[in-house]
Formats: C-alpha cells, structure tokens, sequence
C-alpha cells in the first residue's frame, strides 16, 4: 500500500465515524462531549500504537474512570503484527494502566481502588510523577551535601598536614573512608524507604503492596515484568525487535511528558499545565531494554458528561475559557463551605429563604467573596470581577489545592472525601481571614454582611439574618429614630407618624411620653421658666465668611 492509499482510507475511515457518532447523537439524544476532531492527532496515536508492544494508559489518580477509555484497549488488542499489517494476527499488544498522581490519595482511597480494579481484572499501578521528581531531586541535594562536606574534610586534612605531617593520615585511606561511609549511608536510604512509607500510614492497610506509589526504578522493573513476548512481533527477517517500545497515551494534562520526565530523571520533555503541550510523538531511549514513545493528549467522545467536567478535570484549557458559571457551580457543590473558607481565608455570605436563597453555597457567593478578598474588579464601577476570580480558583482546583476524587461505583462520595477535607482544615487552621468588602463602613454603598452560619444539612431559615431583615431592625430599635417603641398614628393625614403628647400646659411637661416624671433640667413650659425667652443675639457677620 502506497502512502497516497493510506492516506487516503484513513481520511474515508475517520469521516464515516465522525459520521456515525452525529447520527448516534441524533437518534438516541445522547450528550456528546467535546472531542478530537483533528485528523493529524489521530494519526499520530495510530503510529504510537503500532510502534509500541505495550501500551500504557496513563490517568488522573481524582478521577480514574473518567480518564481510562475502553474503547482504547479494545483497539489496542485488534492492531496486527509488529507495524499493524492486516492478518498479522491480533492480541499481541498489552495494554496497563498507571495511575498518576496518586499522592493525592489516601491509602484508604487507593485501597478501594485497588480492589475495584482488581475484581474487574485491569492491571494497574500507582504512581506520582512529581513525588519521584522531588524524590531524585531530594537524593541529588544530599549527594551533593556529601561530596561538599567530603571536599571540605578533604581541604581541612591537607591544611593540618602542612602544619604537621606526622600525623595526618594518607589520602587515599580518606578516600576510601567517605567513600565506604556515602556507600553505606545510601545502603541504608533505599533499603529504609519501604519502611518508611509504610510506616507512614496506620491500619491494616498499610502494609497493603498493591497500593504502593511506585518509583521511577520500580516502575521500569514494572514495564519489563509486563511486557509480551517480544518474539512475536518480529520483522520480515526474522529478526525480534531489540528493545522494549512503551508507548504513553491518554487525555491532555494527565501527565505523560511528567512521567517521562520522572523515569529519566532530568527533564527531556517539555511539560506544561496548559493540557495539549505535547503536538507529535517523540521517542525517548530510557535503558538499553526500553525505548519510551511518548503521544500527543487527545480527549476521547463520550456520552453522558458535561463540558463542565472536563474543565474542571482539567482536559479543556482554563484561560480559554468563555462561561464560567457551570464549572464555578460544579466546583461548590464538590467542595464543602467550611474548606472554602479555611482555604482562602474567607466569609461566604449564603442566602436565606427571605432572599430566595436556601443556605446552600452558589457559585455567585463564592466568587464574588474571591474577588473582594483579592481585589479583582472590574473598570468602570469597580463591580467584583466574578470571570477573573473563576479563573484563579479552577486552576487552583485542577492543580490539586482544592482536593476533590471520585470514588469507586458504589462508594459514597461523602464518606470517599471526608478524611481529605479533614486534613484541608487541618492544614488550613488558623489563617487570617480576607476582607469582606472594600466599602467604608462610613459610605452610602455599605452594606453589614453576614456572618451566620446556616445550620447543617438544614436551609438557612427566615430569622431575619438578611441584610433587609438587619436595616428593618435596626431602623426600628434606634433609639433616635421616630420608630423607637412609639406607637403611630393612623390617619390620611399624619399616617406612620409616631403619637406624642400635647405639650401646650405646664403640667404636660411634668412627666414623660412614659408616665415618669421629670426634674426641673430635663422639662420645659412655663412653669419652671422664670422668664422669657429671648431669642440669641446676633452678631454681625463679615462678608465673605468661609473664604478666608
């Protein structure tokens, strides 16, 4: 088949299924989700996984099923021969699944996922791209701490036998000495590190293998240990491949390049947050056994999700973003009030029944709070930039500061995350608290907010904890106002107006509006005045007073 064949049936076979999917949609009304229509990424998953022999499908550890397409892994066992020739047979590919970013889970967590995996006969693994690069970079600081302190002895000792030789002892027995010390020192780091991790989590299963985060070295033994039969995919000599081909594949910002990164330990591929970095396959040498080939992130279609959810899952770009309210509402309603506000330090005003609110938290009361706290206005009348805020705060989701994972079917979402939002509070405890409003109390425009917490699992009733509740009440017990506990008049006339008392005779003067009486200071009349009333003297005025 020549080059012009090819490409030729590819685009006929890739059109006939953007064709078959619309007409799925159409008939059946299924929800759709963005997806990959650009041929060339397709053609360039299609050439990893005909290069590769095992094929690694690499997801979010928060969101495990959302990322791991099956249909991938049934395409995977239909590809034929070693460079996909038809009736090569098929089935001779492997297909694993690694789970990164698991450091975001709990032991518990992963156990449950562990077990759901296993009774569904998916072989998996656990691993943290970024926790093995902090580890190396961890280990190549104290390697160089070693070798400074071990050239400063080295310095100190030469200087000591300038002054008496007789009793410094040869170079090379120091040599020798720091170097068997380092050795043994490193010795006793990796064989202590299983110890301490699981050391680090309590109960049974702590000592759980399954639900081991993997290192860079344990995960290249992985691949080896699970890699098919390489004879199987010799070329038209005869002759078997010489290495094993890993090919890398999954959704945008899950972290292939990451991964890459962590098993050769330096950074060979370019990474960025910004998911869709990576625009064609490269291969990557990383032993003399493993050739990595590293695919472009492409977002499968499916059927039954929002495009909320993949923003918030982190596939569609954040700064691209137009709408904001779906994945701001998705957002609140997976993240608890409480952690909101230890998080970034804030004071959520919610609506009660008064204020056609429920007590619940809205994505408009979140970010609005964001923007005040922060500062975010828009030009004009300096409104809270709600857009800005939103902005901020799902890129603080996606990268993982606001701590959100689905469960396995069949586990509650409450009980799945209550230890995580446990450990946010913890870790958040005693943060000072953002400002609430950038208005003076002293300006027109100040409204009191609301500190009053709704009750739980409970909406927020109508006690009168609103900020029209709050003016009534206030305007109704001040006690300068005509409001303050006086009784009011009911006539066309004086309507509303507060009832008072003549005051024409002296003996009127005598007691107050409430039956008390009154000493000579505090009444007024004729009859305790001992003269008339004189109006104040005037004083001539200057011209031009207030001009000085």
């Amino acid at each position: 088949m020549t080059a012009e064949e090819l490409d030729k049936q590819e685009k006929t076979a890739f059109l006939d299924w953007r064709r078959g999917l619309a007409q799925l949609q159409e008939e059946e009304d299924l929800l759709l989700t963005p997806f990959e229509r650009n041929l060339e990424v397709w053609r360039q998953l299609w050439r990893v996984l005909e290069r590769s022999q095992l094929i690694v499908q690499i997801v979010d550890a928060r969101n495990p099923l959302r990322f791991r397409c099956e249909d991938l892994e049934k395409y995977v066992q239909d590809v034929e021969g070693p460079e996909g020739e038809l009736g090569t047979g098929k089935g001779l590919r492997k297909s694993l699944l690694l789970i990164n970013k698991s450091d975001l889970l709990t032991m518990q967590q992963r156990c449950l996922w562990a077990d759901y995996f296993d009774s569904h006969g998916i072989q998996y693994a656990f691993f943290s791209a970024a926790h093995a690069t902090a580890l190396q970079q961890a280990k190549r600081d104290a390697l160089l701490s070693v070798q400074l302190q071990t050239s400063a002895s080295l310095k100190d000792n030469r200087n000591l036998h300038k002054v008496n030789p007789d009793d410094d002892p040869p170079l090379e027995a120091i040599e020798m000495d720091s170097g068997e010390d380092s050795s043994q020192e490193s010795f006793a780091q990796e064989s202590s590190e299983d110890e301490a991790y699981f050391s680090a989590e309590d109960g049974k299963e702590a000592r759980d293998p399954r639900v081991k985060i993997l290192s860079a070295f344990e995960l290249e033994d992985w691949f080896l240990s699970m890699a098919p039969d390489l004879s199987v995919f010799s070329d038209a000599s005869g002759n078997p491949p010489s290495r094993l081909t890993v090919g890398l594949v999954g959704y945008p910002n899950v972290g292939k390049s990451s991964t890459i990164n962590s098993l050769l330990g330096e950074k060979k591929v370019s990474v960025s947050s910004t998911p869709g970095k990576t625009k064609h396959f490269q291969t990557i040498h990383l032993s003399e056994s493993i050739l990595l080939c590293d695919c472009p992130g492409l977002v499968f279609p499916q059927f039954a999700t929002t495009k909320a959810e993949l923003v918030c899952d982190g596939v569609l770009p954040i700064d691209q973003l137009r709408e904001y309210t779906g994945p701001s509402a998705l957002l609140v309603q997976r993240i608890p009030k409480a952690v909101l506000e230890a998080t970034y330090g804030l004071s959520i005003k919610v609506s009660g029944i008064e204020e056609g609110g429920d007590g619940k938290v809205r994505a408009d009361n979140f970010l609005t709070a964001y923007a005040i706290a922060r500062g975010y206005t828009r030009s004009g009348q300096g409104n809270p930039d709600e857009a800005r805020a939103a902005r901020y705060v799902l890129k603080d989701y996606v990268n993982g500061k606001l701590l959100y994972c689905r469960s396995p079917p069949g586990v509650p979402e409450y009980s799945f995350n209550q230890a995580t939002h446990e450990q946010a509070l913890l870790r958040t405890a005693g943060k000072k608290r953002a400002p609430v409003t950038r208005v003076s109390r002293d300006a027109d425009t100040f409204v009191p907010t609301n500190n009053t917490e709704a009750l739980s699992g409970t909406p927020l009733p109508a006690n009168g904890y609103g900020s029209k509740s709050r003016t009534l009440d206030y305007d109704f017990f001040e006690n300068t106002t005509a409001l303050s506990s006086r009784p009011f008049i009911q006539s066309s006339l004086h309507q509303g107006e507060a009832f008072t008392r003549l005051t024409m005779y002296p003996h009127q003067n005598s007691v107050g509006d409430d039956g008390t009486l009154l000493n000579k200071k505090n009444t007024t009349g004729a009859l305790y005045d001992k003269k008339s009333h004189f109006k104040p003297r005037r004083i001539k005025q200057r011209s031009g007073k207030g001009y000085d």
